[in-house]
């Protein structure tokens, strides 16, 4: 948790609000990466890529 602590303060010093839509995307990327990789979901959501 420190690091994302860290990582507001550093955007928020910053002003790098714009960097905030990309890293939630890199973490939604990577939940449907791990959601795929070993589950009963892989077949839906081939299906809609």
């Amino acid at each position: 948790m420190e690091f994302l602590k860290e990582l507001w303060l550093y955007l928020k010093t910053r002003k790098r609000y714009w960097l905030i839509p990309l890293i939630f995307l890199l973490l939604a990327m990577a939940v449907l990466i791990v959601a795929t990789s070993s589950s009963a979901l892989a077949p839906i959501i081939y299906t809609l890529f």
